[in-house]
């Protein structure tokens, strides 16, 4: 039998352990990016059901243990790692509801409960990755829990097939053999469970090692000097057959920060220029001007008619709790990191902004806290990071208010979804536009190499520039101008109209200009070359192509 207090020592036990190894399952990233998040975000989310646990008494059951840990991981689960790990303890607590003690069989069918929760979770589940180290574990626990009902057998049984599945790992994923490296999350799993063992077998917790790591959170002091005064943002009915991509390249030679979306009834577009109405003037050549919204970036939102509006657009932090405004139908949250892509997103009327990305995968509740600060009944959440759209899912399931997550896995498809978004559409059919907005953007990135590695063939130096494609390493080198130039040929299609290029904190608007020139020259003379400061961490450039 285990106890409660036994139980909590061991979620705490497992915990310490990951935090004290979690740079060594970092490391086991395939990809040689600066992103290799897999052991924090794991020791994050688990750290943050320790921190609770720490303050149960030692009287507490399994059940209630079992509770504030499923309850605290949920809260703090961050990236896919980090919400499987989450799902798989939720469904563990399910499993010990309401028991006071626990046997080797009730955690073998608490553990089961883990594993069927996570793998329904995920839409298409991976074999050689955490899911099935832990699928594994479970059938081993259910096995000897039928001939030997000791808490002991059963745990000891669990981790060791935990380890023996976790080296079986690069035989089901190849990526994982040709890098060799075994699952990084798997890893995360067993070194939990090896905690938990040493609690188990020796009785005592594994103490936490020290640590100087410091602070994620991207730097936002860089400032950028304003080039344009105004805003502009409007809806034109396309009623004339007047050419969109000339006017898409006419914007270009106005202003910056072009946004720019069209459909066969709308155009809608966003600029930062001089001359709010030479652009109105232009625009009004496709039809009537359905919606129009002039910024002076200087002095805060106007109408046209000079309307100020008092209360300052940017969020706080942390976020203030909202009610729901029966008034208001919309609200949007959006995830990004740098500067400026959090003032393009509170251009196009995002809300709140959680502030992450790569390398820092907000978690579940940062996102939920943003979501309650949006007074809205139905508040739109854009992930922007395949690794944190299972986080905004979480969220969506436990607001208080109707949200809607639209799975964008970049900073390019956010910025399509909410040009796609339309105030005069219902709530099913804003979805539908703003998914479908998902599949009417390219986007590329260029990074560099954190480590040596040999992946996929190519034997990549550390600080070497990727450039990757959709989130797939296309092409390594040394020249900036050849790699920028390389991806945005391999972006554009034959229906490309604009390419814009946000560049990041690293980079100079007078470095992001030469290489504008360098891409522009390597495509066709009908698409347009737009540069954005987007102030992002670890990608020197994100370029987007529609």
């Amino acid at each position: 039998m285990i106890n409660g207090k036994q139980l909590r020592d061991a979620f705490i036990s497992g915990s310490n352990n990951l935090f004290n190894k979690k740079s060594e399952v970092d490391a086991l990233n395939v990809f040689p990016v600066p992103d290799g998040d897999t052991g924090t975000n794991m020791s994050m989310t688990i750290g943050n059901g320790a921190k609770a646990l720490a303050e149960l008494p030692d009287d507490v059951t399994v059940g209630e243990v079992s509770k504030v840990a499923a309850g605290a991981f949920l809260r703090g689960a961050r990236g896919n790692s980090g919400v499987i790990l989450s799902l798989l303890f939720r469904g563990f607590s399910k499993g010990l509801k309401g028991k006071e003690t626990a046997t080797g069989a009730d955690i073998a069918e608490a553990i089961t409960i883990g594993v069927e929760a996570a793998y329904k979770a995920v839409m298409k589940p991976t074999e050689g990755t955490i899911l099935t180290v832990s699928r594994c574990a479970a059938e081993k626990a259910t096995e000897i829990a039928k001939y030997d009902d000791s808490v002991t057998a059963v745990f000891y049984g669990m981790y060791i097939q935990g380890k023996k599945t976790l080296e079986q790992t690069p035989e089901m994923l190849p990526i994982l053999k040709k890098s060799g490296v075994v699952d990084a999350g798997g890893q995360g799993l067993v070194y939990i469970m090896e905690g938990m063992w040493n609690l188990i077998a020796e009785g005592t917790i594994i103490q936490l090692k020290s640590s100087s790591e410091e602070s994620a959170s991207p730097d936002e002091s860089c400032k950028n000097e304003l080039k344009y005064t105004y805003c502009v943002e409007a809806v034109a009915e396309r009623r004339n057959a007047k050419e969109t991509d000339s006017f898409c390249r006419w914007l270009g030679s106005v202003g910056d920060v072009v946004l720019f979306g069209a459909d066969t009834a709308n155009v809608k577009f966003h600029i930062h220029t001089n001359e709010p109405g030479k652009v109105i003037t232009e625009a009004l050549t496709f039809g009537a001007l359905t919606t129009i919204k002039v910024e002076n970036m200087n002095i805060g939102h106007t109408s046209l008619l000079g309307e100020e509006k008092q209360e300052d657009k940017a969020p706080a932090s942390p976020f203030p709790y909202a009610n729901v405004n029966p008034d208001t139908e919309y609200g949007f949250v959006s995830v990004c990191a740098g500067k400026g892509l959090t003032d393009v997103f509170l251009d196009l009327g995002c809300d709140n902004i959680v502030s992450g990305g790569q390398t820092m995968n907000p978690s579940t509740e940062d996102i939920l806290a943003a979501v309650q600060a949006t007074p809205a009944k139905n508040v739109f959440v854009l992930p922007n990071n395949k690794n944190i759209v299972m986080a905004a899912q979480q969220a969506a399931e436990i607001a208080d208010r109707n949200v809607i997550v639209i799975p964008s896995r970049t900073v390019p498809q956010g910025i399509s979804a909410m040009l796609a978004y339309d105030p005069d559409s219902d709530v099913e059919s804003n979805t539908e536009a703003m998914n479908d907005a998902l599949s009417s953007v390219a986007t590329g990135q260029v990074t560099f190499a954190a480590r040596d590695s040999d992946f996929d063939g190519h034997k990549i130096k550390e600080g070497e520039l990727l450039a990757m494609k959709e989130g797939k390493m296309i092409y390594t080198g040394k020249d900036m101008d050849v790699i920028c130039g390389r991806l945005a040929k391999a972006l554009a299609t034959k229906d490309t109209s604009m390419v814009t290029v946000y560049y990041g904190e690293d980079i100079s608007a007078e470095q992001a200009e030469e290489i504008r020139k360098v891409i522009e020259s390597k495509l066709p003379s009908t698409i347009e070359v737009a540069t954005v400061y987007g102030g992002q961490p670890v990608y020197y450039f994100i370029i987007s192509a529609e």
